[in-house]
């Protein structure tokens, strides 16, 4: 068993693709259970959205309170001192998530890794580094981390793995330039990025919503 707690939604018996879903930092994974309601899932076959829960740690940038937290951060600007140790500790973590669904019966190749802010960069660098290809990576309001050594670190397994990439104009805790040379690199890369902005700050708007169910519809056939 998976070392994260986990809630789990279906949306109808016997699913047969899966999402798993990463907060940001100082949430839990109670963060985005109430947007598979706001989802149309209409026309995509069962699913089984798994919200893990970060363990929580001293986040230095917040004074070294305590928080639900991937990894910890240091600097305003997220790129600076990273750190990779925590990092590829919840990488790990997560990659276990991925292989319990797969002992449960879903293909790697059904399952979407997502992710909001601290889970973005998450799902970025777990399911790039991955070595069994993923149906999609959906990346919100964040960034890839260590970027620097991206390429040494990245998996082929999903170099042709859709990826959604979306951020909000006005966000002033990821700005939208993080997410615009992550957008950037992995473009450069030859990774399929669909990047999409929303006039909004570091939440989620109405219109990225109606955008993630199309995408869910796209890669899970």
């Amino acid at each position: 068993m998976s070392k994260l707690p986990t809630i789990v939604l279906e949306t109808d018996p016997n699913p047969t693709h899966a999402v798993i879903w990463l907060h940001g930092l100082g949430a839990d994974g109670n963060d985005f259970v109430p947007i598979v309601g706001e989802l149309d899932l209409e026309n995509c076959p069962a699913i089984r959205f798994i919200f893990p829960s970060a363990p929580s740690m001293p986040v230095t940038w917040n004074a070294g309170y305590v928080m639900p937290a991937w990894y910890d951060i240091t600097g305003s600007d997220l790129i600076s001192r990273q750190d990779a140790a925590g990092i590829a500790k919840s990488a790990s973590a997560i990659t276990e998530l991925i292989n319990e669904q797969v002992v449960k019966g879903i293909a790697c190749k059904n399952i979407v890794l997502a992710g909001f802010s601290q889970g973005c960069a998450m799902a970025l660098h777990t399911g790039l580094t991955l070595s069994t290809q993923l149906a999609g990576i959906m990346a919100l309001s964040g960034y890839l981390p260590l970027a620097d050594t991206f390429k040494v670190a990245a998996h082929p397994a999903n170099q042709t793995t859709p990826i959604y990439m979306a951020h909000g104009t006005q966000d002033p805790v990821v700005v939208i330039k993080r997410g615009e040379d992550s957008r950037d690199l992995l473009t450069s890369l030859g990774y399929a990025v669909e990047w999409h902005s929303y006039p909004m700050p570091h939440s989620v708007h109405p219109s990225e919503l109606v955008d993630i169910s199309k995408f869910l519809e796209k890669v899970f056939v």
